[in-house]
């Protein structure tokens, strides 16, 4: 199994496999590969006669395998891209039907084995690619055994975890060769979430009226992405830190009300990296901006903040503080929680916090 750049990258050095299987619930890095595919690896004149989009809805296993052992016409290799590969039948039994010889299930599994021997024997002329969206291939089945034993390309593409966002963010635009302001990375994070597909889409839409080498600002993405500037996670962190009882109700009132854009894990993984770095401050004996910054890997920017919520918040406060955010990450989860939503959880945590 291979990583999505290492896939890119061999991709652009043509080093090029008959099978690309990519599957899993991030549905970002299997579109990333196989557009890449669909507009690179053959050249416009080829694309005519020697690219193939099927569509799993219209097509079975029989009809990918005969268009796959063409031969390509006046061009090195042919494209099969089979999209929606998802809603191929025969690619969704399990492993416990693989064996299975009842009539009913003899011409799916004529199909799987003709595949299975494909697979086995693939042409070495044809680059065949299996968008398998939103889902992992069978692990115990026979296709998925085969495609590892022959050492084809397979892509498990994993929904990323909601904290490692904002670094992917960073990583995106500063390849793209553009800077961020402080706090850009999370403002985005904590209002898409982790869906990349459409936290890329958005991205892109921001780089639009500006040239490489500009800076993406706070105010350019509450203008674009339609966050709000006064109810994001970031007032509700500055809310505590000034102990604003009216200000951090109507905040966390706010996320109650919007829980899908507000997620209480977001919420939570957001405070408790905040008074993380506030408890750290406590202990810093230099307590210089530069000093600060380095030893807790942030901006300077964000130093001014931290020691104003030191000032707030004692060490025996932040002590309950964790205890709280445990309690209160427990309890999102189901633990000693008797229905109580989210939203309600999150109002909890905040009354606590300030008093």
């Amino acid at each position: 199994m291979k990583e999505a750049n290492q896939i890119i990258t061999d991709l652009k050095r043509r080093l090029l496999k008959p099978i690309y299987f990519l599957c899993g619930e991030e549905a970002y890095y299997i579109d990333l590969i196989s557009n890449y595919i669909e507009h690179n690896i053959l050249d416009e004149s080829e694309r005519e006669f020697n690219q193939t989009i099927l569509y799993g809805k219209d097509v079975d296993l029989n009809t990918i395998i005969s268009a796959s052992k063409r031969f390509p016409m006046m061009s090195e290799y042919q494209v099969v891209i089979v999209k929606e590969a998802q809603n191929i039948r025969e690619l969704n039994k399990s492993a416990s039907s693989d064996d299975d010889d009842s009539a009913s299930s003899n011409k799916s599994s004529n199909a799987t084995n003709s595949f299975i021997s494909y697979l086995q024997n693939p042409q070495s002329s044809t680059i065949l690619v299996f968008c398998y969206k939103y889902k992992s291939l069978d692990k115990r089945g026979s296709i998925f055994k085969t495609i590892q034993k022959k050492n084809h390309v397979f892509l498990n593409s994993e929904k990323i975890y909601d904290d490692k966002v904002p670094g992917w963010i960073t990583n995106y635009i500063t390849e793209k060769k553009y800077k961020l302001a402080p706090n850009v990375a999370n403002l985005i994070a904590e209002s898409l979430g982790n869906d990349l597909s459409k936290v890329a889409n958005e991205i892109e839409k921001l780089f639009i009226n500006l040239k490489e080498g500009d800076e993406i600002t706070l105010q350019l993405v509450q203008d674009n992405i339609g966050i709000s500037k006064d109810f994001n996670v970031f007032e509700l962190q500055k809310a505590l830190t000034d102990k604003n009882i009216l200000k951090a109700n109507q905040i966390i009132n706010y996320f109650a009300s919007n829980e899908k854009e507000h997620p209480a894990v977001m919420v939570l993984s957001s405070l408790y990296g905040y008074f993380t770095k506030t408890l750290q401050y406590h202990f810093i004996p230099d307590k210089s901006k530069t000093a600060v910054a380095t030893a807790l890997g942030v901006n300077p920017y964000f130093v001014d903040g931290i020691a104003a919520s030191a000032r707030s918040y004692n060490t025996a406060k932040l002590k309950a503080i964790f205890g709280y955010l445990r309690e209160y990450d427990l309890k999102t989860k189901g633990v000693d929680n008797v229905g109580i939503s989210n939203g309600e959880l999150m109002k909890e945590l905040v009354f606590k916090i300030l008093h």
